[in-house]
């Protein structure tokens, strides 16, 4: 059974309330499990809180040592990482394993990462040094169960936070092979502690007023939300990192086989479920930009999607469940009744699962489009005149979070990066390639703090500038009037 962790003590979930899940490849029905109640997420706080001074007054040295210490037992474990990624979120072998490797991955980088970015540094009386806020709360997305709230829990830890982590309910294993890494790794009871549960846990732990900071990667309804919540709270830390509308331009490329190519890994991979997935495709107008669509419409007919557990593996499995699904194509109706026109319809195939086909749809010229993610393996065209249309059309969304051009000019890609407003800019690289020795995150609707990459150090502690002498300085200089004769 799924169990909540406190204190390195493992029970079941005390709340009313129990999650029953698919897994969203077959439909298979999971056995239920309770949530964990509000009075549990008080507990971990609380453990997390009684851990905090020792963890925080250890060693740099000794806690880098316990994060290799986890590298090494989650690395054993990367197949067991992999399985429960390929059943619960519907990731392919093949993809799941990559994530299983990055979990490993995000150690070193961490430890370079803090030694860079909270260096103490200062010269004479003047000192910088970095401290943790205390205890933190994690919470972690469906679609990267593993990868992305290691990204915040291990940067937390390595600065001397204690941290309460609630996963996702859609992939709860994920969440308890990561807890029982950390538990064979030596970590001391209470530095980390793991409440599962649906979104009445999510929010007990968002809204307690224990925590001093709230890491969260998601959706940007909620992200919004959480925003307005903590706006009333400026002495806790708020870490987002949401979604895109993410341009991808491809202007005249010269190879039309890779562009398609790096069209099809950028728009559809984790069946279009990661937040720097192309969203809006934008091409020329005339031959060029038809020659494309017509060689990718070729393509997305030739991708093998299905079953993450099928053989041969697919390139494209599900997404999350069924209602995910539903969801999508009800947005894909909305831009049809808008006017855009289906090159490639996205279709449901089977009802209990969240088998999906890759979408296509031509959105040229309708502009009361809602800016928004649509978290899914569909993709709308936008054909433009000029390079500067299709700079003005890139910077058309409230997000900011990817951005890409397919282009053999150099020039271009200057005057691109230069104009198009996004955190991450790519050029003839898939849109979802992103390094983990480099900030993530995004601007505007996408998040703060560049949150989950190299720049996790920044929100994991803070500065303290400080101005030290031995002792009292007979010498210094009395400005006038301070004691008049």
């Amino acid at each position: 059974m799924i169990q909540t962790v406190i204190g390195n003590e493992a029970r079941p979930g005390e709340s009313d309330a129990v999650v029953c899940n698919r897994n969203p490849s077959t439909g298979e029905i999971v056995p239920a499990w309770p949530s964990a109640s509000a009075a549990q997420v008080d507990a971990a706080v609380a453990a997390a809180r009684s851990a905090a001074s020792a963890w925080s007054t250890r060693s740099l040295a000794d806690r880098e040592s316990l994060l290799r210490r986890y590298a090494e037992v989650a690395a054993e474990q990367g197949e067991a990482f992999a399985a429960a990624i390929q059943a619960e979120a519907g990731k392919p072998l093949w993809e799941a394993r990559q994530e299983a490797k990055a979990v490993v991955g995000k150690i070193e980088l961490s430890i370079k990462a803090y030694a860079q970015r909270c260096a103490e540094f200062g010269s004479g009386p003047g000192k910088t040094r970095f401290k943790p806020h205390g205890v933190l709360g994690v919470l972690g997305p469906f679609n990267f169960p593993a990868h992305l709230p290691n990204g915040h829990i291990v940067p937390a830890l390595l600065a001397g936070n204690t941290v309460v982590f609630k996963p996702s309910e859609r992939v709860p294993t994920a969440a308890q092979i990561m807890m029982a890494c950390w538990q064979e790794a030596g970590l001391p009871a209470g530095v980390l502690n793991l409440v599962q549960g649906g979104r009445d846990t999510g929010a007990a732990l968002a809204q307690h007023e224990g925590i001093d900071g709230l890491l969260f990667t998601g959706g940007s309804a909620l992200g919004e939300k959480l925003r307005r919540e903590f706006a009333a709270k400026p002495a806790k830390m708020l870490a987002l990192e949401l979604g895109g509308n993410n341009p991808l331009v491809v202007w005249e490329p010269d190879n039309l086989d890779l562009a398609v190519n790096l069209i099809l890994q950028s728009a559809y991979v984790t069946a279009g479920q990661r937040c720097t997935c192309a969203r809006r495709l934008i091409v020329p107008e005339g031959p060029t930009g038809e020659a494309l669509l017509d060689a990718l419409v070729a393509a997305i007919d030739q991708l093998r999607v299905g079953s993450a557990h099928a053989t041969p593996e697919v390139f494209m499995g599900p997404v999350i469940g069924a209602a995910a699904a539903k969801t999508l194509v009800a947005k894909q109706q909305e831009l049809i009744d808008r006017g855009a026109k289906a090159l490639r319809l996205l279709r449901h195939t089977n009802p209990d699962t969240g088998l999906v086909t890759p979408g296509l749809m031509d959105a040229t010229g309708i502009n009361d489009l809602a800016d928004e993610e649509m978290f899914g393996p569909l993709l709308t065209v936008r054909r433009v005149a000029t390079f500067e249309d299709a700079i003005a059309e890139a910077n058309r969304t409230a997000y900011g979070l990817a951005a890409g051009l397919v282009s053999p000019d150099h020039a271009q890609y200057e005057v691109f990066s230069r104009e198009v407003r996004s955190g991450i800019i790519n050029w003839n690289t898939q849109l979802t390639g992103a390094s983990g020795a480099a900030p993530f995150g995004g601007l505007g609707l996408s998040g703060n703090f560049r949150p989950s990459g190299f720049f996790a150090a920044d929100y994991c502690s803070y500065a303290v500038a400080s101005l030290e002498a031995g002792e009292l300085n007979p010498d210094a200089p009395v400005p006038p009037g301070l004691r008049p004769d």
